[in-house]
């Protein structure tokens, strides 16, 4: 019929397939699909794979999808991959992946582990304890040096028994790493001034382009001395458990040219990530740990040209999300802001420079909201004013001084040395190539400028972050953080003390110099920051 519209064959079977992959997605949910009837069942998605958490197991399901670099296109694919991910990932995780098993539909039902023809397979694994992972322990200020040297002697002796071949060895090549880094930029290309700022694009690939030429030798050399090895491919802190001993799973099936490669990328990968997470001294201790127990002294000058190169991965995969129509808005969200912290981070391992923020700003004016949104985006270590200030006094920081403006723990001098402790905190985070926020007032142009010339010491840049707000809006927060109780002793009268004794930004470049209104919401203050950076 005239203006009937149809669909190929191929739309047909796409569509197909992604109706199977939903109602899969919602099937796997309920503990009747499970032989063993599990209490409840979790559910995570990843860009590739559903995860059902289902009581002492989780059974991990790859999506039928084809991004160039993965095809899962076909269940055939998905069998072949899911035999071959038990199979890699028992070389550093033996106890946990159980196997391969069939999900079957029967009537309207599908059920794991079933008789009958299969329509999809999973991975089967015991499930590792959540609260052992090396990302929470991070996060929950648990982990310790200690544990940076176990893990990385099992990564080195890993390593040292990992596949070698003259076929393997060909990913170490300039010439493969080189497509593996063209890649990234060119599926980036896309999301520019998205998740990517257009001049972080361009520096980023000057900087892989031209560290790639000045150091072809070494790349040679590495190929020589065999420390190309069919590794792990993507280890990063959630893949990381420490229980008994150190298991680490979900390596890279799907396509040797991610698992094959350097040592050395391999190490900074794991580096990277403790670095995202503002713990550039795990990370620090861990490569220290790993070269001891290697021997391998060519990591030192590799490290920046493959924590960067990791960095723009994540922040690329992170990226793929927002185009993926089973992703939730409020998940593409996070993903969004996650791979703007990727690239944030590639940046500094390009410029070789930490990063100092100063915000400044009267009481109520939202730095510390500010500051809590930077803290991610910018892998930065927040150092507050309020917290150093209690501790030095002795207090709790939960227990308040509602003292007059200028005396007892808010005196000139006590703010002096509060101040001092804050930037003795930052120094060896930017000696370390990190991010530290300094989250206090700053209310006078010496006091700026004495952080800034901290952050020169370490050949770090600083950039100062004004927070500003309407009156009204600032009396009313006060009054509101009173009455619900926070860290602050900030209250009206001293925001009125305050106001005169505010010195305007002069000292700081102006690229260097933010002001934002924080009056707005808290993400649109930050995609203001970001667009500024």
């Amino acid at each position: 019929m005239p203006g009937r519209r149809s669909c190929s064959p191929r739309a047909r079977d796409e569509a197909t397939v992604d109706a199977l992959t939903k109602r899969l997605t919602g099937a796997l949910r309920l503990p009747g699909a499970y032989p063993h009837r599990p209490v409840e069942v979790g559910f995570v998605q990843t860009q590739m794979s559903l995860l059902f958490f289902a009581g002492d197991f989780v059974y991990k399901v790859k999506k039928p999808v084809n991004l160039g670099y993965v095809d899962y296109s076909t269940l055939d694919a998905r069998l072949r991959f899911c035999e071959q991910e038990v199979t890699l990932n028992r070389r550093l995780c033996p106890d946990a992946y159980l196997g391969v098993v069939p999900i079957v539909l029967r009537g309207d039902s599908f059920f794991v582990e079933g008789d009958g023809e299969p329509v999809e397979y999973a991975v089967k694994m015991r499930r590792l304890p959540q609260e052992r992972t090396l990302d929470r322990l991070v996060s929950e200020g648990l982990a310790t040096g200690d544990m940076m040297h176990a893990i990385a002697a099992r990564v080195a002796a890993f390593h040292d028994a990992a596949a070698s071949s003259e076929e393997i060895s060909a990913y170490g090549a300039i010439e493969s790493i080189r497509r593996n880094t063209d890649e990234n930029f060119e599926q980036t290309l896309p999301v520019i001034d998205r998740t990517i700022r257009r001049a972080d694009h361009d520096l980023l690939r000057a900087f892989t382009d031209g560290f790639l030429e000045e150091h072809a030798q070494l790349f040679r050399d590495r190929v020589a001395n065999h420390r190309i090895r069919d590794c792990h491919g993507d280890l990063h802190a959630a893949h990381v458990c420490v229980t008994d001993g150190i298991c680490i799973f979900d390596c890279i099936e799907f396509n040797d040219r991610f698992r094959y490669g350097d040592v050395a990328s391999e190490v900074a990968f794991l580096a990277m990530d403790l670095d995202r997470m503002a713990r550039s001294d795990l990370s620090r201790e861990f490569v220290a740990a790993y070269t001891r127990a290697s021997a391998d002294e060519g990591i030192a000058t590799l490290l920046p040209f493959y924590c960067c190169y990791r960095a723009v991965v994540r922040g690329k995969v992170n990226g793929f999300r927002l185009a993926d129509a089973l992703v939730p808005e409020e998940e593409k969200r996070a993903a969004l802001w996650l791979a703007r912290g990727y690239f944030e981070l590639a940046r500094r391992y390009a410029t070789g420079r930490g990063l100092l923020v100063v915000m400044t700003g009267v009481t109520g004016s939202g730095k510390s909201t500010v500051a809590s949104a930077l803290g991610p985006l910018l892998s930065g270590r927040i150092i507050s004013s309020d917290v150093v200030r209690k501790e030095l006094a002795g207090l709790s920081i939960a227990e308040h001084r509602y003292v007059p403006y200028g005396s007892g723990i808010y005196s000139p001098e006590r703010t002096r040395k509060t101040y001092e402790e804050m930037l003795r905190r930052a120094e060896p985070v930017l000696a370390a190539g990190g991010c530290a926020i300094l989250d206090a007032a700053f209310l006078r142009a010496d006091e700026r400028r004495r952080a800034k010339d901290v952050a020169l010491r370490h050949g770090s840049r600083a950039v100062v972050v004004e927070c500003a707000a309407p009156h009204d809006v600032v009396l009313r927060r006060l009054e509101d953080r009173q009455a619900k109780g926070t860290i602050s002793d900030g209250r009206p009268e001293i925001l009125e003390r305050q106001l005169p004794g505010f010195e305007p930004v002069t000292e700081f470049a102006p690229e260097d110099y933010l002001r934002v209104d924080a009056s707005l919401a808290p993400e649109t203050m930050l995609e203001e920051i970001w667009r500024k950076l």
